[in-house]
């Protein structure tokens, strides 16, 4: 019978009856490709999924097989945010100066205005940062520490964190309503205008209701209209592309934003209020009095940290959606991928911005700080507490100091890296610290200052960065 599915005269040695029973099959073999089944860890195999590219991702390449390394690896690309600052608010930078669009200059203006400080308002800048950094600041939440560190029952941790969690959508209400306009706005874009205009309709009312203060309306929209009508549009066009995708940005935004009413918080607290450690406590809070308490925790919106973040987020804004030269767009660019480096879930330490303009001269600085460290000298088991600071400066007219500072009770321990211009006053330089540390009532044990060969890392400073990749990071 002829083989109308093969060659009608087989080449002699390649029959593949023949060859596929001569196969040996081994496990170890790299060279087969494994089917992937997330329900089990299969051996290893010769698929090109898996970006090795160095032992911390530093290959260059995009890391998509694990979160941490992707971390890593934007870790050690990231440029110094003070330089990026410098380059921007510098009175040298007149060439980026030149490409700023009118909006960026005048943003930029504003934010040049709150650098000019003394020590005492510089101390005010700092303080104001660090509570504008933690959303969970006050009594309540330092009780709520306490009883979650002391909790023995699943339960009452969880009720705790569902409480933190409305509390963290709550307070986030106007970035949220932002988002759910956006994202109908793209998907209103990326729709044929068939239906495109009916979803702009929907889209005016829930702009209404949010403009009014009216939460539920608001939900009643997106649950009862615009996701029955984007399932309607789904089902008759089969789009899956930009409006899909949008939608599921939509639908999580839209969880968050009824998670985050006032019912629902008042909701968890009085769960976690009912339980007998607690009770004593915070069984006389009412609803409106919580709602009061949290309002008073929040940080000061007025304060100046929070004022030249407000101006250089705007900045940030209008060049990354276009204005201004092409440099002014990459240096906001390199700045935003900096910050958000640094507020990534698998940083373990506070990062702060020091800029300033004092003695007309202008200076930007970061800090990096942990309160936690292991001490190197004395081990983990040592008495006391240690922390670590990095400081950056970029100091105009005299280049980049690198500054660690350990901290272990009270003693003081001081390493200095600084340009070649300032490496011959390097005794003077360790006195003058040393005299600083002392008038503090503190104890200096090593000063040193030394010519700067190149700048320090954060994983130099901070090992425990690496911690991260212990934990579970893989990308679903």
């Amino acid at each position: 019978m002829p083989d109308l599915l093969g060659a009608a005269n087989p080449v002699p040695g390649y029959d593949s009856s023949t060859i596929n029973r001569n196969i040996s099959v081994s496990p170890d073999n790299t060279n087969i490709q494994n089917v992937p089944d997330p329900n089990r860890v299969v051996g290893p195999d010769g698929r090109t999924e898996q970006q090795d590219g160095g032992q911390f991702g530093d290959s260059g390449q995009i890391r998509y097989d694990s979160n941490f390394q992707t971390f890593i690896q934007q870790l050690r690309q990231s440029q110094d945010l003070s330089e990026s600052l410098a380059r921007l608010m510098g009175k040298d930078a007149t060439v980026v100066s030149s490409g700023m669009s009118e909006g960026i200059a005048k943003e930029m203006s504003q934010a040049i205005e709150l650098m000019k400080m003394d020590q005492t308002e510089l101390l005010k800048f700092l303080s104001s940062q660090l509570k504008a950094g933690s959303r969970f600041g006050g009594a309540l939440f330092a009780l709520l520490r306490n009883a979650y560190a002391r909790a023995e029952s699943a339960g009452v941790r969880a009720d705790i964190l569902q409480f933190l969690k409305s509390y963290s959508d709550y307070s986030s209400t106007q970035h949220i309503q932002g988002n759910l306009l956006r994202n109908m706005a793209g998907m209103a874009n990326a729709m044929p205008a068939s239906w495109a205009d009916k979803l702009r309709e929907i889209m005016a009312e829930l702009e209404n209701s949010i403009a009014a203060g009216d939460r539920r309306g608001g939900l009643e929209i997106l649950q009862q209209k615009v996701f029955p009508f984007m399932s309607a549009y789904v089902g008759q066009t089969h789009d899956m592309g930009t409006s899909r995708a949008l939608l599921s940005l939509l639908a999580l935004d839209a969880a968050r934003y009824e998670n985050g009413s006032e019912e629902k918080l008042a909701e968890s607290f009085h769960q976690i209020s009912g339980y007998g450690t607690l009770k004593g406590v915070l069984g006389n809070i009412d609803s409106q009095s919580l709602l009061q308490l949290l309002e008073g925790s929040r940080f000061d919106k007025s304060s100046p940290a929070v004022q030249f973040a407000d101006h250089l987020s705007a900045a940030a804004a209008r060049a990354l959606r276009g204005e201004g030269s092409a440099e002014v767009q990459q240096i906001f660019k390199q700045l935003v991928s900096a910050m958000l480096v640094n507020e990534s879930v698998y940083m373990p330490v506070n990062h702060f911005i020091i800029p300033m303009e004092m003695d007309d001269r202008r200076l930007f600085s970061e800090l990096w700080v942990d309160a936690d460290a292991e001490d190197k000298k004395n081990g983990r088991g040592g008495s006391g507490k240690c922390m670590r600071f990095l400081l950056k400066m970029d100091v105009q007219s005299l280049g980049l100091f690198d500054v660690i500072i350990t901290s272990r009770d009270r003693e003081v321990e001081v390493a200095i890296a600084c340009p070649e211009g300032a490496a011959s006053f390097s005794k003077d330089i360790e006195k003058a610290v040393s005299h600083i540390i002392a008038r503090n009532e503190l104890t200096p044990t090593g000063i040193s200052v030394r010519k700067m060969e190149r700048p320090v890392t954060l994983t130099e400073v901070f090992p425990k960065i690496f911690e991260g990749k212990n934990s579970v990071n893989v990308k679903v």
